[in-house]
């Protein structure tokens, strides 16, 4: 593990700015109310600030500002409502419930909206303490409303100076995780590659990586300033985004026959050469990455150059020496691999000169057409929400969790001679989520972070006696908080918890033993309540959607297949819908990786056919490459002649898919053991599908198949006969690799039937 290169990539991420930025947002109110002897307006502005923070992600500006400005509104309503009713305790349950239910449902509108209903939980929580009279409430609400309304106005003033640089860094974010997801590629060129797992990690950095590209996507699509205006700088990020995707399927693409080449090539060191190129690439993505973070254009050197120069004599000079009629196959794979590297170098080599902005007369992009295609849309009709008041509806159902929850914390901290209701419903709220499994993590996190963070601030209030250096160790490990808020929770909470003890031994040194174990004991008892909550307040156990995200991949994959063939077949569809299906399919494998993971966290009991579950998303990533794998072949410098002859296994591998999807309609969550193969019924449409598909892979599989036979044979003739430079050899590889491609995918295809009917 390379720490330079983390500590280069952390310091001039976005996660590091934003917790620059939070830490000076909630100081400064602060700072300002005890330098002016108004220490509680400084610290309730404060807390204002920090409710707005949290609807503060990453996102086009216009987004960022509506949600802030409701965010506002709403902390100000609450803040009003909950000081009216504070001192009532029926009063303060039904308001607690309300607001819960209330503010957990928007989550239906998105997660921005569900960051906007946190704040109003944040606010209602933080403002129990308030028990002075009418003008006191109004006058908190006022300050509150002035707090949130100061990180606002300083978040917006921040992006208006650099309107660019969330967008680089979320880019140079982008391009760092691509080069993880190189680097856990080169597993497949060791001896004894463990293959299960290597397509299983991949698949979880997939997911990762499409969560970023969805990011970036939005910051540059939803973006007039990005989009639609004629600066150099953001034609040029627009430009980097669309070679980096480029770039990652040609990277997926690199799907070729694994298993031959260590047939063949076990025993030289062929491999490991090709290996440690690709770990050079991974290496260059992640320099590419961090200086488009830092701002800096990438330096220039012929590094990436002179290696691939070096790597293409090593693999002439080994076929000079070892090819032979028994291992061509082998080195038409190889052939491939090497075409492959030299196309990831040309476009790195392109995506580095543009970190550089000096590229003038950059024309519009013909790849860039119908954007507003590529982006989601939330729809904020109140149809969607009155949709999904219902039992079936999951955020319903944990919203109505939130809201008993959070009650029963309240009611134990009134009822009981310990507990503070505050901090036992604060530890709730952010702990309770609507997946069983997230609920699971953040539990642990929270409670071993409290732990942790405990034992790190008492470390440091016993060491440090210096008032001024308390204070200087708090704002520290404040950037660093909120620095790991949205990334890692664990770090987020160790770190959080140590600020806040310093901050509440330096306003009440007397009691402070009292308030380290009232927080832990505060803690666990919200860790608690939110734990059962979720496992026996009818929780969504992924099993019973595992089905429909299933039909959903095998539907994506469909489309993507049947777009990138049309470019073999004659007649093809644009490239605008070839990626607008490329995408669909890269989320379709974000969201599949993900139910897996979630299945994977939750109880025994409950991760039914997980094993059968964990080959089918591997099938579909394994199908998912190969098609990337043809896509990347028509695109490239060569493209290859159309040939009708295609059409039948196109023909043939839909068929099998839409099988594939009836069956899983028919299933529903019973999948796969509610489709015995051997029933009548079944029997009867298996025998017309094996028919059909038969009929067609013989027409159109048969033909290929013995077209590269002969191919291939003449070829091994020409070695035999000592001709080293035949006519086939150039023609051949490309030829090769686009019918193996076809035999992989109708592969893969019929596997996937038999499992869904094992």
């Amino acid at each position: 593990m390379d720490y330079r290169n983390q500590y280069r990539s952390f310091i001039n991420s976005y996660y590091l700015s934003e917790g620059l930025r939070i830490t000076f947002g909630l100081t400064l109110p602060t700072i300002i109310g005890t330098y002016l002897h108004q220490e509680n307006i400084g610290i309730t502005m404060s807390l204002g600030a920090v409710c707005v923070t949290i609807v503060d992600n990453a996102g086009p500006v216009l987004h960022r500002k509506n949600a802030m400005l409701v965010c506002n509104l709403v902390i100000f309503i609450a803040s009003l409502l909950t000081g009216f009713v504070v001192g009532s305790a029926f009063a303060t349950v039904i308001l607690i419930a309300v607001f819960c239910f209330i503010f957990s449902m928007i989550g239906v509108y998105g997660a921005r909206a569900g960051s906007i209903g946190l704040a109003g939980l944040f606010v209602m929580v933080l403002n129990f303490t308030q028990r002075t009279g009418t003008e006191a409430i109004i006058l908190n609400a006022l300050y509150i409303l002035c707090g949130g309304i100061w990180y606002m106005l300083l978040s917006l003033s921040l992006y208006s100076f650099r309107p660019y640089k969330v967008t680089q860094q979320a880019l140079g974010d982008l391009i760092e995780t691509i080069g993880t997801y190189m680097f856990l590629r080169t597993a497949l060129y060791e001896k004894n590659p463990d293959y299960d797992r290597i397509y299983i990690n991949l698949l979880e950095k997939q997911a990762e990586i499409n969560d970023k590209q969805n990011l970036v996507r939005e910051l540059l699509y939803k973006s007039r300033d990005i989009v639609k205006e004629s600066t150099n700088t953001g034609r040029i990020t627009l430009l980097i985004f669309i070679e980096i995707n480029d770039l990652f399927e040609r990277i997926m693409s690199l799907q070729l026959h694994h298993r031959v080449f260590h047939q063949y090539f076990d025993s030289s060191d062929i491999l490991q050469v090709f290996k440690n190129f690709l770990l050079l690439i991974s290496e260059q993505l992640n320099e590419t990455g961090i200086s488009l973070k830092s701002g800096k254009s990438y330096p220039v050197n012929r590094l990436l150059e002179n290696e691939l120069a070096n790597l293409r004599k090593e693999f002439e000079d080994f076929r000079g020496k070892e090819i032979t009629a028994e291992n061509v196959e082998g080195f038409i794979e190889l052939r491939a691999l090497m075409n492959a590297c030299d196309d990831f170098v040309l476009r790195i080599l392109t995506i580095q000169q543009y970190t550089s902005y000096d590229i003038k007369d950059i024309k519009k992009d013909s790849r860039v057409q119908n954007y507003d295609q590529f982006v989601s849309h939330q729809d904020f009709d109140a149809k969607v929400l009155l949709d999904n008041l219902n039992w079936k509806s999951n955020t319903f159902r944990h919203a109505l969790r939130v809201a008993a929850a959070t009650t029963t914390g309240f009611l134990i901290s009134e009822f009981f001679p310990f507990g503070h209701g505050y901090w036992i419903m604060l530890t709730i709220i952010v702990i309770l989520k609507p997946a069983y499994s997230i609920t699971k993590s953040r539990n642990r996190d929270r409670l071993l972070g409290t732990l942790a963070g405990a034992a790190i601030g008492v470390l440091i209030l016993m060491i440090v006696k210096d008032k001024h250096l308390m204070i200087g160790f708090m704002i520290a490990l404040m950037v660093l908080a909120y620095s790991f808020m949205r990334t890692r929770y664990l770090l987020f909470v160790t770190l959080m918890t140590p600020y806040i003890l310093i901050l509440l031994y330096i306003l009440n040194p007397l009691n402070f033993k009292n308030l380290i174990l009232d927080r832990v004991i505060d803690t666990a008892i919200g860790s608690a309540i939110a734990l059962l909550a979720n496992l026996l307040f009818s929780p969504e156990w992924t099993y019973r959607q595992f089905a429909e995200y299933l039909q959903q991949m095998l539907e994506a994959n469909k489309n993507y297949f049947i777009d990138v063939t049309s470019f073999f077949t004659g007649s093809p569809v644009s490239v605008n819908q070839y990626k607008l299906s490329r995408k669909n399919d890269y989320v379709a494998l974000a969201n599949i990786s993900d139910a897996l993971n979630r299945m994977m966290s939750e109880p025994k009991s409950k991760q039914k056919h997980v094993a059968e579950y964990q080959e089918l998303v591997v099938l579909n990533y394994m199908m998912a490459t190969h098609i990337a794998t043809l896509a990347a072949i028509f695109l490239g410098k060569t493209k290859p002649k159309t040939d009708p002859e295609y059409l039948p296994v196109v023909q043939a591998v839909v068929a099998n898919l839409d099988q594939a999807m009836k069956g899983l309609k028919t299933a529903g969550d019973q999948f796969p053991l509610s489709l015995p193969s051997t029933s009548p019924a079944n029997a009867s449409v298996d025998s017309k599908k094996s028919d059909l598909e038969g009929r067609l892979a013989d027409q159109g599989l048969g033909k290929l198949n013995q077209r590269m036979t002969d191919m291939v044979e003449i070829r091994k003739k020409e070695l035999a006969d000592g001709i080293t430079e035949g006519h086939l050899r150039n023609s051949l590889t490309g030829v090769k690799l686009i019918n193996d491609q076809f035999n992989f995918i109708w592969k893969i295809s019929e596997d996937l039937l038999k499992k869904l009917n094992a």
